[in-house]
């Protein structure tokens, strides 16, 4: 499993552009209907393009060469109603391949959100928020231009260059042939530039999602920023990465502008080269003035259409490059996923039981070993020792945000690495000491706990947490928002309404991590109070620094570097020598009060 994880986060290889366009394009499979569609409008509009060289060509001769007053008018309308209708086709065909193109975006965020969720934390605990946000919307938006306008463009051009050429060979080859030579050395110029414009614009996409994480990462520590005077600091910080962005955009728009560059000048050259040549056959009779026209025309188009290719060849490696990230998580898996045929798991009545359970993080850096032992339904069990002991990682477990390399940990005897995890979480409550609100009102925090839960059932938790009379007295009581990560409140107001939340989810297994560490003495009190209601014939496992806080706790487990070195009540522990009596006499006077 750690294995995995290692060689997932080397740099993975890129994908050959052929490959890379080939997923891309599989996003768009619930659309090809009306992709196609837009398609075909595209391509009427294109042939009014190549009809009109032809038309001006009569034109041309109409005037020049047989002074046809008639025909000039009835061609004249004729081009007209010819751009008219394209006009409308146009209209209608870019209206359905842009609504496609949000269609794709949406559905696209919709898919990889959704799988972010599907993974575990030992992803996250890797990642940056601010890449993965990054990832979300900006390489997204990459992808959907070249699936989409991009696509369809390219079909479209690729059509108006096959059928200038067509047309021009048969009008006249020799004169084709001037811009027929320019193609190879053009061919030469894509492959070229394209392998070092699709290199650049990974790092662009890269170098952006540093500025959006260093940004989002800022600014949600706003406190602890203000707090060291940190802002000048943070602005450089940001600063630099910026500048970075800047200087590797600038590097990609150097390297297209030149491949451009060299490809209009070829271009250039050969139309050039093709005027004189038609003037002189003009001259000599061989060519008409309306010849010369046409192929100028179709000229124009072909140097435009490669010119316009050129540019969709930067555009799909840009989005060869986006879509790598992108791929990256989709093809990510979770550790800790529901098992072919795993079941729900029942109504629980709150037995764990660890069975020689050892974990790591990391192959070659083992945190919990061979731990054994059984909490029966209902008990509260407190783990204590240093910090880095293994406690959280243990309890980590039990909700399965991690799986042991080895051992089984069971509820109610059964193997919960064969139940479905929903089921698993829904019996399950977490109170931890970093409670993590949303930008929401009180009463939507609270019912996060429940989402079907009434009114009345969400002011009866708040009354169990301590928290009806303090909500009561914001500006808008259950309905007042409490601000990002729950700034607008106290940290004594967020753990009560985390506790209110746990209430409400009726949870048979109460998990509470450092609940009351961070609190003043007036705060741990009311939380402690609300606390004790919660653990009230459930099943608890408390790990607390504080061991005032945990001296009523049935049992006591001592962990220390991954392994229970002691087991037993407070006044057991206390009584004799060991880690929880070093423990406590650190933190309790001679007559066991707390100092």
């Amino acid at each position: 499993m750690q294995d995995r994880n290692k060689t997932e986060e080397k740099k993975r290889p890129p994908l050959k552009l052929i490959e890379a366009l080939r997923r891309i394009f599989g996003f768009t499979k619930p659309f090809r209907g009306r992709l196609i569609t837009a398609l075909v409008l595209s391509l009427l509009t294109a042939s009014v393009w190549l009809v009109l060289p032809l038309g001006l060509r009569t034109m041309v001769d109409a005037v020049f060469e047989d002074a046809n007053r008639g025909l000039l008018d009835r061609l004249t309308l004729l081009l007209l109603g010819l751009f008219i209708v394209q006009a409308a086709i146009g209209f209608a065909g870019y209206y359905l391949l842009e609504w496609t193109g949000e269609r794709l975006v949406t559905d696209l965020r919709k898919k990889l959100y959704a799988h972010l969720h599907e993974l575990d934390l030992r992803f996250f605990s890797s990642q940056r928020t601010g890449d993965l946000t990054s990832r979300l919307t900006n390489d997204v938006g990459t992808v959907r231009t070249a699936v989409t306008t991009s696509f369809v463009e390219l079909i479209r051009q690729v059509m108006m260059l096959l059928g200038s050429m067509a047309l021009m060979v048969v009008l006249d080859w020799q004169m084709s042939m001037i811009i027929l030579l320019t193609v190879p050395p053009v061919t030469l110029l894509a492959r070229y530039f394209g392998q070092l414009i699709r290199k650049l614009a990974r790092e662009v996409q890269d170098r952006l999602a540093d500025t959006t994480a260093i940004a989002e990462e800022a600014i949600s520590s706003i406190r602890v920023v203000k707090s060291f005077s940190r802002e000048e600091y943070e602005r450089e910080r940001y600063d630099d990465a910026v500048q970075e962005l800047f200087k590797t955009a600038i590097r990609r728009l150097w390297v297209s502008n030149l491949f451009w560059t060299s490809v209009g000048t070829l271009f250039m050259m050969a139309l050039i080269g093709l005027f004189w040549f038609g003037g002189v056959s003009v001259l000599n009779g061989r060519l008409t003035s309306g010849d010369l026209v046409a192929f100028v025309f179709y000229a124009f188009n072909i140097a435009r259409n490669v010119g316009g290719l050129s540019q969709l060849y930067t555009t799909f490696n840009s989005a060869a490059g986006a879509s790598e990230r992108l791929f990256e998580l989709f093809d990510t898996e979770s550790d800790t996923s529901d098992k072919e045929g795993a079941q729900p798991i029942p109504r629980i009545e709150g037995a764990i039981e660890f069975d020689d359970v050892s974990f790591s993080y990391e192959a070659d850096n083992t945190i919990l070993y061979d731990i054994s032992t059984i909490i029966r339904p209902g008990e509260t069990v407190a783990l204590v020792g240093p910090s880095g002991a293994g406690k959280t990682t243990l309890l980590n477990l039990i909700p399965r945000f991690y799986d042991p390399y080895s051992g089984v940990v069971r509820i109610d005897g059964q193997d919960i690495s064969g139940v479905t995890m929903q089921s698993l979480r829904d019996q399950i409550a977490v109170v931890s000491q970093d409670v993590q609100l949303f930008n929401m009102t009180v009463q939507e925090n609270i019912t996060y706990g429940r989402l079907d839960a009434s009114r009345e059932d969400v002011e009866e938790a708040a009354r169990a947490a301590n928290a009806h009379t303090f909500i009561l007295e914001l500006m808008e009581g259950y309905d007042s928002v409490v601000g990002e990560r729950g700034t607008k409140l106290s940290g004594g107001q967020k753990q009560r309404i985390a506790i209110a939340r746990a209430i409400l989810r009726d949870a048979r297994i109460l998990l509470l991590d450092e609940a009351t560490s961070s609190l003043d003495s007036t705060s741990e009190a009311l939380v402690q109070e609300a606390l004790d209601r919660l653990m009230d014939q459930r099943t608890t496992i408390v790990i607390a620094h504080r061991l005032s806080t945990v001296q009523h706790a049935d049992r006591i487990l001592v962990i220390d570097k991954g392994r229970i070195v002691q087991e037993g009540r407070h006044e057991d522990l206390f009584a004799r020598e060991g880690l929880y009596r070093e423990l406590a006499l650190h933190q309790f006077n001679e007559s066991g009060v707390a100092v």
